[in-house]
């Protein structure tokens, strides 16, 4: 329930944790805009490595800062048959993501359920022309599924959505702080970028006036 103003644009801001083998190998505050076409635009990222609990790097790229540009999260109409696309492009960071629609109307089952029309986007980048990873999405919930293809892939990685859960307001009280947190340390590490960009804001609860 929080944006942060990024070129002129609101953006939703999601904050994900990665773990490998229960250890927090990343965690990431990510940023999302909707344009009248209904297109789904990756405005920028900001996220940090660890190994063995030890903060390494933060590669942050964001919209308008050291020449990075949004990308498509998710087209609006995908299609088959369709070029891809950029997903975004952080040159300083070598972020070159490009999706492209591999299949439509895919029945999908994880642990979380079975899911009917998926649809399938193939991702694959400038670093890595011949590996993709294959992330499905199902309709009202999202990315449920994450494979690959490709001589290329080095990581081989399988993910598999669990379980959907709504957070109540007092969760949601914790994920706040721990995004806050995060900006805090995202100021002080990411001096050429994040460090120009205007704060995190909370969205204005139901019945609530903007300020």
């Amino acid at each position: 329930d929080m944006t942060k103003m990024i070129g002129g644009v609101p953006s939703l801001v999601t904050w994900d944790l990665d773990y490998s083998d229960g250890e927090l190998v990343e965690a990431e505050l990510a940023f999302f805009a909707q344009d009248n076409d209904g297109n789904v635009w990756r405005m920028g990222e900001y996220p940090e490595e660890y190994d063995e609990g030890k903060f390494l790097t933060a590669p942050t790229w964001i919209h308008g800062y050291e020449e990075a540009r949004a990308g498509i999260m998710m087209q609006g109409k995908p299609q088959l048959a369709t070029p891809s696309y950029a997903q975004g492009w952080g040159p300083a960071v070598d972020w070159t993501d490009r999706g492209q629609v591999d299949q439509m109307g895919v029945e999908t089952k994880v642990p979380a359920g079975q899911y009917k029309d998926v649809l399938v986007i193939a991702e694959t980048s400038a670093a890595e022309p011949d590996a993709q990873q294959l992330k499905y999405y199902a309709p009202g919930v999202g990315n449920v599924y994450v494979g690959w293809r490709g001589a290329g892939e080095k990581t081989k990685e399988i993910l598999e959505l669990t379980k959907v859960e709504q957070l109540d307001a007092k969760a949601m009280a914790v994920v706040r702080a721990e995004a806050l947190k995060m900006e805090k340390h995202a100021y002080e590490v990411s001096k050429n970028v994040y460090a120009h960009t205007p704060p995190l804001e909370q969205m204005p609860s139901t019945g609530q006036a903007a300020k």
